[in-house]
């Protein structure tokens, strides 16, 4: 029997429906522990009502989840120029953000997830049957319930933590007060290396593939990412006052890290951007040795995602992104001559391979045989890619589109590995070969020499992170580059930015595309002017000198339309005119958190803001 089967028979127990009322209802109202719960079976049923809750495909409440819709996750972080929809991390910036204003933490919404966890805890020491099976299963809840609070601490620092499901309105334990992060992170960590020690490769039996479940793998993964995450935000948040265990967490993300490599039989897949561009717009991962955790998509069994989206939708990518994707020799653009002159096709020019698998380049066309696309300057320009379905017939419509989506990649765990050792001060040129040279092979870049990375740091890059010193200075910024470059789009650069201790990036205007002048602009390579860029409708005399058959086809922007303008005036990079009306602004330390909305500091008085919301 395939997943969505058994996730239809979870889906019923769990009170799971198509809207969201199936957050209003614990497990106890749709079953008693009287029926349920007594074998290996009943909990591989109810654990694939988890993966629902946590790997759905809902649009909201999306920090919680593990991977949801993570492709579109950047849009939060300053690899984007714009996002038209609503953000909070947008308003948060924009100073709208406040605890009267802010969604989460609702009983319903948010902690129902916690409980549908816990109360399958709390009864699963009746059941009987295969003790390696029974733990098995634990290992996948407690798994899912440290995701869960790990996200909930990147979002409030210190919260509650409830290790058994929450009864009626007179539970005492509703009205707590938070715990702090110390001990919550603590508890993460138990619940993953309980899962890690406990979670089976090949379970249940008749999964197909295996790896769109979790296996012990993926509860490494999991616990590597945690451990990194939480070491280098100790060691950069200095405010925190937990400095001195910060060592700690970063050796367990070596460690774990360091596990999957030696013992988990996975490799950097494919060669090339071909290579590349396979892991993110392909429906056949399932045997691809670089996916760690997988969603699989399947057209006969309904199983879809919404990836046509990321390209000329809501948002589109920045030139601070763009900028740091180095030339093809190895050298920084930003070190180039005139780098922040360089027009739409000459900055695709020489580079590595991934810019043009991230950003649109020059001659992108989403139908082979048809025209190709042009972007909009209005976005900024540099349209994403990555993730884009590149075979039409896999591309349905919304929320039918058939690319499988990696959840977990070994890219990442070489990345955790190779930033930890540094963070530690063990890194060997051997472990930069093992980690960041094997991805930068596939797309044929250049190896990254240690001492000659430490000897002479990147200044663009230095300045960025001002946090990052000492002897391996030069090494930990190019990982960090690394990191942005391979992992664009997959949802990991606003955490990055929080653990580094690095928001202030966050309040600059992000840019786009560099325009020399008013007038026709080339951005598909072919030489002819695709777009015009013009003061207003009164003045197309920038364009006066083009062929007529050229100017019929120009898509025209004018700049008194109110939406862009350029840096420069006449010239320069789009810049969004939002950021001049109402500039964005990194208060520090306060928006590392987000506040609890005030209801729920009235409802539970035992709250207390995280620092600067009180």
């Amino acid at each position: 029997m395939k997943r969505v089967s058994y996730i239809f028979l979870a889906s019923v127990i769990l009170g799971v429906s198509c809207t969201k009322d199936y957050l209003q209802r614990t497990p106890s109202s749709a079953i008693t522990n009287a029926d349920f719960f007594n074998t290996p079976a009943d909990l591989q049923t109810y654990t694939n009502g988890l993966y629902l809750q946590q790997l759905g495909a809902t649009w909201a409440d999306v920090y919680y989840k593990l991977r949801d819709n993570y492709f579109t996750l950047d849009k939060f972080s300053d690899n984007i120029s714009i996002y038209t929809g609503g953000s909070e991390v947008d308003n948060l910036l924009r100073g709208s953000i406040t605890p009267g204003t802010v969604g989460g933490w609702d009983q319903k919404d948010t902690w129902a997830v916690l409980r549908n966890i816990n109360y399958m805890l709390d009864n699963v020491g009746k059941t009987t049957g295969d003790q390696e099976a029974i733990n098995h299963y634990i290992g996948v809840a407690r798994f899912f319930r440290a995701n869960f609070y790990f996200n909930m601490v990147k979002r409030y620092g210190d919260v509650p933590w409830y290790s058994h499901a929450l009864g009626n309105k007179e539970d005492d334990m509703l009205y707590k007060p938070k715990d702090p992060r110390a001990a919550v992170v603590d508890s993460i960590m138990a619940d993953l290396e309980y899962a890690a020690a406990n979670v089976k490769n090949g379970y249940p039996a008749n999964a197909n593939p295996a790896n769109t479940y979790v296996t012990r793998w993926a509860a490494l993964t999991l616990l590597a990412r945690v451990a990194l995450h939480e070491g280098t935000y100790r060691k950069y948040h200095n405010e925190l006052g937990l400095g001195s265990s910060a060592q700690t967490f970063l050796q367990r993300a070596a460690s774990a890290s360091q596990e999957i490599m030696d013992n988990g039989g996975f490799e950097i897949s494919g060669s090339g951007p071909e290579g590349y561009r396979a892991l993110f717009s392909s429906n056949n991962l399932s045997g691809n040795k670089e996916v760690i955790f997988l969603q699989k998509n399947d057209q006969k069994q309904g199983v879809a995602n919404n990836t046509h989206v990321v390209l000329d939708w809501q948002w589109a990518l920045s030139s601070s992104l763009a900028d740091e994707f180095l030339m093809k020799d190895g050298t920084p653009f930003t070190s180039q001559a005139n780098h922040d002159k360089k027009g739409f096709v000459e900055m695709f020019t020489n580079r590595d391979p991934r810019l043009a698998e991230t950003v649109m380049p020059p001659g992108f066309k989403t139908d082979p045989n048809g025209n190709p696309y042009i972007t909009r300057p209005d976005f900024g320009g540099y349209l994403q890619v990555k993730f884009y379905p590149r075979d039409p017939s896999l591309r349905g419509g919304w929320e039918l589109n058939y690319t499988d989506l990696p959840i977990f990649r070994y890219a990442e765990v070489l990345l955790i590995n190779a930033e930890a050792k540094a963070e530690l001060g063990t890194l060997t040129q051997g472990d930069v070969d093992a980690t960041m040279n094997r991805i930068r092979a596939r797309v044929g870049m250049p190896a990254l020499n240690m001492a000659s990375a430490n000897a002479a740091p990147d200044a663009y890059l230095a300045a960025k992170f001002p946090l990052v010193a000492g002897a391996n200075q030069g090494v930990i910024l190019e990982i960090r580059r690394e990191r942005r470059v391979e992992l664009a789009c997959e949802g990991f650069r606003l955490d990055d930015l929080y653990r580094w201790k690095a928001g202030a990036l966050l309040a600059q205007s992000p840019g786009g595309m560099y325009v020399p002048a008013l007038g026709g602009i080339d951005v598909t390579g072919d030489g002819v002017a695709d777009i015009a860029i013009l003061q207003s409708k009164d003045d197309e005399s920038p364009i006066a000198g083009l062929p007529a058959d050229v100017k019929s086809k120009i898509v025209k922007y004018y700049l008194s339309d109110g939406n862009f303008i350029l840096s420069g005036g006449t010239s320069g990079h789009v810049m969004f005119t939002k950021d001049v009306v109402q500039p964005r602004n990194f208060v520090d330390p306060k928006y590392y958190y987000f506040p609890i909305p005030l209801e729920q500091t009235v409802l539970n008085d035992k709250l207390t803001q995280p620092e600067g919301w009180q």
